[in-house]
């Protein structure tokens, strides 16, 4: 008996024939099933779980070749063997060019059959295997193009999605519009059980309330004026996936009952029908409200807002996503270009820097739609300031801290503006310089050599510092201060202090020493305890905890009075060891300047 062990329809308008090659298939292990009428043999054929058509050539009512044809119409991926009684040429070429995968000659030989047959069925499992390695991997490059963020609350996000996608839980997700909640919706279908399955969306705000129950039900035939047919409802139409509602918080009080009890008994009765349907569909709904007060406010039902709400995922506004701005704009602006058909590199700093800025009301969305106008603008192969939007170039943020200057004094030179804008980046990206060179639109190289020139720049200020001149806090027009807007805390800074670093991290190191020049500090570095103690006239200490050659703690007292903060990688290691402040990594621009600030005063 072989191991190929496959599911086989066999077809000829001769019954016995039929039966008889189908028993001689299932004694070698096939499953086979026999069937005398090619028209019936056509809606067999579409049963997903038949794997091989076996069909006669010479047939009454309709021949093999034609049988073929039609099959390869419908199921192209159903490989059709025919079995002729004219040993020809010119019959084994019409087999195939109607689509056969192979032919047998009559009589029948049973070893044949099975050889044939076997490799038949081999071939449609390599193909399916082939479809369904292709749609897995089209299913994660649709959630990676979709889905885009680096940042800690859109990683909280994708670590729920990826927890409760496997489960058949119900989920709500709220947020506000344009977060991209049936983005999430559709990740949550795609990496479920279900993902062979539909993916069925209706917007509930959109539907008037007297045709909802017909869209998510179906209807009977002459269940109302114009009912000429009956139609199945959504939640029939999304059997073995997905029905995602949409702005589920502006359903109807009536329309709410009846969903509960679709739920409860999952179950839908369609409108002007008799009988219950049984449904399969995992329920995803979505609400930019808040459901919670439509609850007390006796506008949305408790026990249905219960029902929907087993699982939930908050997406979070795009203002909250720390370093998600720069990482969505480039992906947009690679999108639109290839659209549009536009040779466009990238987004110029000054334009970056105001899509960093901008609060963003309309979220993911609006950015998207900016970007697109964007680039319909554009006239260079990058982004220009002038190529935004107008309420994105208009826009002015409350705080004093602000990448663009605020007024003529403070304007700055290109080189300047760039230089304040890669720290920027890195500061946001925790000095990642990997994601910082993508974010730039640069590679690796050229970010190593621009920070060359910001350390040079910065070996000059210092200098100026230790000659007792004190860097201005409003530069004069076209300078470059020594504390950049971006970097800026309250106060004047600590310009000329000298702070030594350590860290066996050298990418920690290297980061840490370019934010601490650019603030005006005098930086020693070290990547061990042996090395730090040999550095001399220190007035601060910034170590990591854990150090190839020792512990940060080894260095307390080394200096002196001078204070001792130390960098770790959790909270819990915050013992009592006579640091004088502790940073949790990574580490916050804003939280170490002012630290220093403090303990330095």
């Amino acid at each position: 008996m072989t191991e190929t062990v496959g599911t086989i329809l066999v077809v000829d308008d001769d019954a016995d024939a039929a039966e008889s090659i189908a028993e001689s298939l299932r004694a070698r292990g096939f499953k086979a099933t026999p069937e005398s009428n090619p028209g019936s043999a056509l809606e067999d054929a579409l049963d997903e779980r038949i794997e091989v058509v076996l069909t006669d050539l010479q047939m009454r009512s309709m021949d093999g070749l034609e049988l073929c044809q039609r099959i390869a119409a419908t199921r192209p991926d159903l490989p059709v063997v025919v079995v002729t009684g004219h040993a020809s040429v010119d019959a084994a070429v019409g087999a195939l060019r109607a689509g056969a995968f192979d032919f047998i000659v009559k009589p029948v030989d049973a070893d044949m059959l099975q050889l044939v047959v076997g490799r038949a069925v081999q071939h449609h499992r390599l193909k399916s295997e082939v479809h369904r390695l292709r749609d897995q991997v089209a299913h994660t490059a649709s959630r990676t193009a979709r889905l885009l963020g680096e940042s800690p609350a859109m990683e909280k996000v994708l670590d729920v999605v990826s927890r409760i996608a496997p489960t058949d839980a119900t989920v709500l997700i709220t947020g506000e519009s344009g977060t991209g909640k049936e983005l999430v919706a559709r990740a949550i279908h795609e990496q479920s059980a279900r993902d062979d399955g539909p993916f069925i969306a209706i917007n509930c705000a959109a539907v008037p309330a007297t045709l909802l129950e017909s869209e998510l039900f179906g209807h009977a035939k002459g269940a109302f004026t114009d009912a000429k047919n009956s139609r199945r409802g959504l939640f029939l139409e999304a059997q073995g996936g997905t029905l995602f509602l949409d702005e589920i918080g502006e359903m109807p009080l009536e329309m709410q009952v009846k969903l509960l009890r679709a739920l409860q008994e999952r179950t839908v009765r369609a409108v002007g029908g008799q009988t219950e349907q049984a449904f399969d569909a995992r329920v995803i709904a979505a609400t930019n409200r808040s459901l919670e007060k439509e609850v007390q406010d006796k506008r949305f039902r408790e026990d249905l807002y219960y029902r929907i709400n087993v699982c939930s995922v908050l997406v979070p506004p795009l203002r909250e996503r720390e370093g998600d701005v720069p990482v969505l704009a480039h992906a947009f602006v690679e999108r639109f270009a290839t659209k549009h058909g536009k040779a466009i590199k990238g987004i110029a700093a000054p334009a970056m820097a105001k899509l960093v800025q901008y609060q963003w009301p309309g979220n993911v969305r609006e950015l998207e739609n900016g970007m697109e106008r964007a680039v319909a603008m554009a006239q260079f192969d990058q982004l220009m300031l002038d190529d935004l939007p107008e309420r994105v170039r208009a826009f002015r943020p409350s705080q004093a801290s602000s990448l663009l200057p605020a007024t003529v004094a403070e304007l700055v030179s290109l080189d300047t503006f760039e230089q304040r804008y890669i720290l920027h980046v890195l500061g946001m990206v925790k000095g990642n310089k990997s994601k910082a060179a993508r974010i730039l639109g640069c590679d690796r190289r050229t970010l190593y050599r621009k920070l060359e020139q910001v350390q040079n720049a910065d070996s000059g200020e210092a200098e100026v510092v230790s000659n007792g001149k004190s860097a201005p806090s409003s530069p004069p027009p076209g300078t470059r201060s020594s504390t950049p807007p971006v970097l800026a805390v309250n106060g004047n800074g600590d310009g000329g202090r000298r702070i030594l670093v350590v860290d066996d991290d050298e990418d920690n190191l290297e980061l840490v020493q370019i934010l601490l020049r650019a603030r005006g500090y005098e930086v020693q570095t070290a990547t061990g305890v042996a090395e730090a103690m040999r550095a001399r006239n220190v007035d601060a200490v910034l170590t990591d905890l854990n150090l190839g050659d020792g512990s940060g703690a080894d260095l307390v007292g080394r200096f002196g009075n001078a204070p001792v903060m130390v960098m770790t990688g959790t909270v819990e290691e915050q013992t009592s060891m006579g640091f004088d402040a502790w940073l949790t990594k990574p580490v916050s621009l804003e939280r170490l300047t002012s630290t220093l600030t403090t303990i330095l005063a």
